[in-house]
């Protein structure tokens, strides 16, 4: 069966940063578009980036420009860089492909 992880969330303070990672596994996911979503505390899920199987990533616009989504095909694994974190990203952070979620990260951004 389809299963995604997510890895390295953790606690990071203002201006930090964090590479997350979801790794996939029974489905190759060289040929589908994958995506990040996160939800804090109290609030609705958000979508935050996208990748196509280009490589090619959309980020919406609370991100943009600090956060970076990539892929590695041979590892069936996908990536989101993100840079100049801020409180307000903090969340529990998801993986999807197609309607396949992974149970999430936790990335806390704090002083």
């Amino acid at each position: 069966q389809v299963q995604l992880v997510e890895s390295g969330g953790g606690l990071v303070q203002p201006g930090g940063s964090l590479r997350l990672s979801c790794a996939a596994s029974g489905i190759d996911s060289s040929g589908y578009g994958m995506g990040w979503h996160r939800q804090a505390p109290g609030k609705q899920r958000e979508w935050v980036a996208s990748i196509a199987v280009t490589g090619t990533g959309v980020y919406a616009e609370s991100v943009k420009g600090r956060f970076t989504a990539s892929r590695d095909n041979t590892k069936n694994t996908m990536y989101l860089q993100m840079n100049s974190l801020k409180p307000e990203d903090s969340a529990v952070y998801y993986c999807v492909l197609m309607n396949y979620w992974g149970k999430g990260t936790l990335v806390t951004v704090s002083s």
